[in-house]
């Protein structure tokens, strides 16, 4: 839920809004309370039913201006609350009902456009209000018969949404809301020129509310275009605010990563956490060997159907799981309040993909850690990170065994000390004290907590980390880059895979749907695709050499338009060669190599002498 509790007005967020020209931005009475709004009574009874009391920034800055009218600008870090910051007064404007399509709020995923859509329906319990939901994956059926009977507001992604509109089933004639969540996002994903083509569908008297934690240029010019004198709200000094998490990170080669994975939750013991993986495979590979080794763990990528994503969810908020395994998109809309620890097990491609993870935490006021495990190839990419943010990610050794013994240790005291005792007990004691000396009965009792958690204290703990984790521990040379700690040179021009889609324009195929298709079924950065080449009948994506090998040792397959469609590595194309190397003899001097295929000499001849 992205509505925060009161205590969320704590944070220490400032505020700044440029506009063209000064207002209050203050709620509309001293009582601070949803009930200062000019919400219908129905809205702000259905919020204090869920608890919710005081606005956070964004709402207390924003939803007065957009019930005003005003097209708005919000840029605000993912848990700030934006989603009721827009969701009430979109709200309070359709909460009569009705057929036509009056509001529609466009998000970059699916995962995201079922968060907003259930956050608006936990709003609307009291109202007349129906709400539908159209993503790509899906079956048309249920999104069309939902359109046919009549909604005043859609949720969806960019690329359904256009598709219903080019199949007629979607009609924003009568369109007086349109809102652009995480505009970011969207761009990142290729989105844009999908959203822009929304903007062109919908009447030229609307309300456009965007919403964006970074404002790149390509953003500031859709808003340029599209919205009308708006107000813009800031409620971070920087848009990229992380200073209330603390962030740690651990120096680990790649295959030692689920040791130190499994050591540091031991150790640290997190109430709740997300784990990060680039791929799906990656995704259920950790959540598989974490759930061997005895850890509350599930995974959540993008293949999972929205049945079980919701399982999922629920056991991670209502406590019964406490490690989720997940990827950047399928992780797109979780807010749960109690994550204490998010742990980047791959690190990401950019700096706003780290901060939209470690964002999971530190919510409502709560204290929030962030742990990255570095390669020694990726240091570099850590102090670009420290750089772009300007903090400080603290160096932390992988927990020993002692260092994990102490800590299981000090958990069992602390719950011995936080248990109340009832007056049973205290007769019960009488009684075993009169056979057994107190010493016996407490060692008994401590011997049983001791194996509930875990605690082997017969033998001694090795306080010193494993010896690929120590300090100064230095490799023997010709192991590989990894282990030697060089770190990677850059990727070289032309250091890319192309792959190749059977479909192509014919088909309806756009550059975002292979963007979207890529990214929600193998979790890659958009930074990880180059050149989109979309033809008639086949297309071509290109992406960085380290991403393709992923994606092809994955997957045969991916879904894309609503269909399963094959992909394979692309040939050559014409014009698209290496360059030859010189034909003919091999030279005086020049060492044989080992025979291969004839190939054609510059003037058609074939191998020796010349012969065909």
């Amino acid at each position: 839920m992205l509505l925060q509790p009161a205590a969320a007005a704590e944070r220490h967020l400032s505020t700044a809004h440029p506009s063209p020209a000064p207002m209050s931005l203050e709620p509309t009475s001293a009582g601070g309370g949803f009930a200062s709004f000019s919400l219908d009574r129905r809205i702000v009874d259905a919020l204090g039913a869920l608890g919710f009391e005081t606005p956070t920034p964004i709402q207390a800055q924003a939803i007065e201006q957009v019930l005003e009218g005003r097209d708005l600008i919000g840029r605000a870090r993912t848990g700030s609350g934006k989603t009721a910051a827009f969701g009430l007064p979109l709200l309070e404007r359709v909460k009569d009902g009705g057929a036509p399509v009056r509001a529609l709020v466009l998000t970059p995923t699916r995962e995201l456009a079922l968060q907003v859509t259930e956050a608006l329906r936990s709003y609307a319990t009291k109202l007349p209000v129906s709400i539908v939901t159209i993503y790509g994956g899906a079956s048309y059926g249920p999104q069309n018969s939902a359109l046919r009977r009549g909604v005043p507001i859609v949720v969806g992604t960019p690329g359904r949404v256009l598709d219903h509109l080019r199949r007629g089933s979607l009609d924003l004639s009568q369109l007086e809301m349109l809102v652009l969540d995480e505009a970011d996002e969207m761009l990142r994903m290729g989105f844009l020129e999908d959203v822009e083509t929304v903007l062109a569908a919908a009447p030229a008297e609307r309300q456009v509310l965007l919403f964006s934690a970074t404002m790149p240029a390509e953003i500031r010019r859709v808003a340029a275009s599209h919205l009308r004198d708006p107000i813009e709200i800031q409620v971070e000094e920087r848009a990229l605010c992380v200073d209330h998490i603390t962030q740690k990170r651990i120096t680990v080669p790649q295959r030692h990563k689920l040791d130190a994975l499994g050591r540091v939750l031991a150790a640290e013991f997190p109430e709740a956490s997300l784990v990060f993986v680039r791929t799906r495979a990656a995704c259920a590979e950790v959540a598989d060997a974490l759930a061997k080794s005895g850890v509350d763990a599930d995974a959540l990528h993008g293949e999972l159907g929205q049945g079980a994503r919701e399982r999922v969810l629920q056991r991670l908020r209502s406590g019964r799981l406490r490690v989720v395994v997940a990827t950047d998109v399928a992780a797109r809309g979780i807010d749960v309040e109690h994550i204490t620890h998010v742990i980047n097990f791959d690190l990401p491609s950019d700096v706003e993909s780290y901060v939209h993870r470690i964002g999971r935490t530190g919510r409502a006021g709560r204290a929030g850690t962030a742990i990255a495990f570095v390669t020694p190839a990726e240091e570099r990419k850590v102090r670009w990170l420290e750089r772009s943010l300007r903090v400080a990610i603290a160096p932390m050794t992988v927990p020993s065994d002692r260092a994990i013994q102490d800590a299981r240790l000090e958990r069992m005291v602390a719950e011995l000390r936080a248990a109340e005792v009832p007056e049973a007990l205290e007769a019960l004691l009488d009684t075993l004290e009169e056979e057994t000396s107190l010493r016996a009965i407490a060692l008994g009792a401590l011997a049983r907590l001791s194996e509930k958690h875990g605690l082997d204290l017969s033998r001694p703990a090795d306080a010193e980390p494993p010896r690929w984790a120590r300090a100064g521990f230095a490799p023997r040379k010709g192991r590989g880059r990894e282990r030697s700690g060089a770190a990677r040179a850059p990727r070289p021009e032309g250091d890319e895979i192309e792959l190749f889609f059977p479909v192509g324009a014919a088909r309806g195929v756009r550059p975002g749907d292979l963007v979207g298709a890529l990214a929600n079924d193998t979790g890659i950065a958009g930074s990880d695709v180059g050149r989109i080449t979309v033809l008639p009948h086949k297309s071509f994506v290109r992406l960085s050499r380290e991403a393709g090998e992923r994606v092809l040792a994955a997957h045969d397959e991916l879904e894309l338009r609503g269909r399963r469609v094959p992909i394979a590595k692309a040939r050559p194309r014409s014009g698209e060669h290496a360059p030859r190397k010189p034909f003919g003899g091999r030279g005086k001097g020049r060492p044989k190599g080992p025979k291969g295929p004839r190939r054609a000499g510059p003037h058609g001849k074939r191998g020796k002498g010349g012969k065909r």
